[in-house]
């Protein structure tokens, strides 16, 4: 079963299916220690890590797996980040939750807007029950963005990565229908 990638708006931005012309500005954003510092994988130092990136995001759609989305600034078109569920599970209407954003644009609001998008679109499409995201347990930021949105910290995975050498813990956030859409978060633009 395939899953169609959607076209959402939001009032700053554009979330679009990827493009073979997304591997620059993708690898870019990924081979950022930066912006990677809290990634449970290395920045990426091979050109081809973005093909492969974007050959993936293609399989989800294909198996009916996923779907990310890349996020283009409305303003001025520019490529800031992506957000995106995989794991889709419809026997269990769950999903997890991701984003991976430009340093450039962190603490303008972005990351919130494109989850929410993401969110309103899978829960009112796929039917979900259920959404879980995890992030670093120092990434202090990423955990608002989660909280912003209606998750709810539910626990923590004790040194279950090593990130840049590093044994890291990570926080699970869950967020259920019955608490969608949280009332806190100003509704985006369609």
């Amino acid at each position: 079963m395939t899953l169609a990638t959607p076209v959402l708006h939001t009032d700053r931005l554009r979330l679009r299916p990827f493009t073979d012309a997304d591997a620059g500005p993708l690898y870019a954003l990924h081979s950022s220690t930066c912006v990677m510092r809290y990634w449970d994988s290395p920045p990426w130092t091979d050109r081809t890590r973005a093909e492969r990136f974007l050959a993936m995001c293609r399989t989800m759609a294909d198996e009916g797996t996923g779907a990310r989305v890349a996020i283009d600034r409305t303003s001025d078109g520019a490529f800031v980040g992506w957000c995106g569920l995989t794991g889709w599970n419809p026997d269990y209407r769950s999903a997890s939750l991701g984003y991976v954003l430009d340093e450039a644009v962190w603490g303008h609001g972005y990351a919130t807007e494109a989850a929410y998008a993401v969110l309103r679109w899978a829960f009112d499409t796929l039917d979900l029950n259920r959404v879980q995201a995890e992030t670093d347990t120092r990434n202090v930021a990423s955990a608002r963005v989660l909280e912003k949105i209606g998750f709810v910290r539910e626990g923590t995975l004790r040194e279950d990565c090593v990130v840049n050498g590093e044994v890291s813990d990570s926080w699970v956030f869950g967020l259920i229908r019955r608490e969608w859409p949280p009332s806190a978060v100003p509704i985006p633009a369609r």
